[in-house]
């Protein structure tokens, strides 16, 4: 059974305004967009469009996932930021805590993904009809039982990062869908945070690097 949807009373922090974007940091258990149905209104783009109603969509972060999110203030910044992310050219660094640790420091790993349709919305390993998916790692610390890793996807499937760790024997604490009941119950949510965004101001055409400080610490 389903747990309702209960976001956070915290509305996105915002990291930058201009006028032709914003960066934001959103609270874990904020949805990105609007889900299914009326109870599923309340998410970072509604509450971001209460102040600035011409806040549009560019990603997501999965709604346990807490950090940067991005926003455009016009149709034109929109497409030109969404090309950027489809063509690989936006940078993005995530903070994840994880069970265990890989035998290696740093890694690629190379597990092409799919809609794990009878158990949605879990993403599954599919190595006959899955997308191409890749996502580099380094260890940054290791403890007794777990290890915090610094997370680079070079694709943007979802929860890819979720499955990945998941399929090394690795899960991300407090994983919800993918963890074993021991790394679910470590961490009271998921450890996982959008740290950085690097890419090509659609407006002023530098490169611009946004950061965000990891709300959680390791167990």
């Amino acid at each position: 059974m389903t747990s309702p949807y209960t976001p956070p009373p915290d509305a996105p922090t915002l990291i930058h305004v201009d006028e032709w974007l914003i960066v934001t940091d959103k609270p874990s258990g904020l949805l990105s967009v609007p889900g299914r149905g009326p109870d599923k209104a309340d998410c970072a783009r509604s509450r971001l469009q209460d102040t600035y109603p011409d806040a549009l969509t560019i990603h997501r972060l999965d709604m346990s996932t807490s950090g940067l999110l991005l926003f455009a203030r016009s149709k034109e910044v929109q497409r030109a930021l969404a090309a950027e992310f489809e063509q690989g050219r936006v940078e993005k660094s995530y903070l994840a805590d994880v069970w265990g640790a890989p035998a290696n420091e740093t890694g690629l790993i190379d597990l092409p993904l799919i809609n794990d349709w009878p158990n949605r919305p879990r993403q599954k390993v599919d190595h006959e009809s899955g997308k191409p998916s890749q996502t580099r790692y380094e260890i940054l610390d290791r403890r007794k039982n777990t290890a915090r890793l610094q997370l680079t996807p070079l694709t943007g499937r979802t929860h890819q990062l979720r499955v990945h760790l998941a399929a090394l024997g690795h899960p991300i604490l407090g994983d919800d869908l993918y963890a074993h009941e021991e790394a679910l119950q470590m961490t009271p949510r998921l450890h996982l945070h959008a740290t950085e965004l690097h890419f090509r101001h659609p407006g002023t055409g530098v490169m611009s690097r946004y950061e965000s400080r990891c709300p959680f610490k390791t167990p």
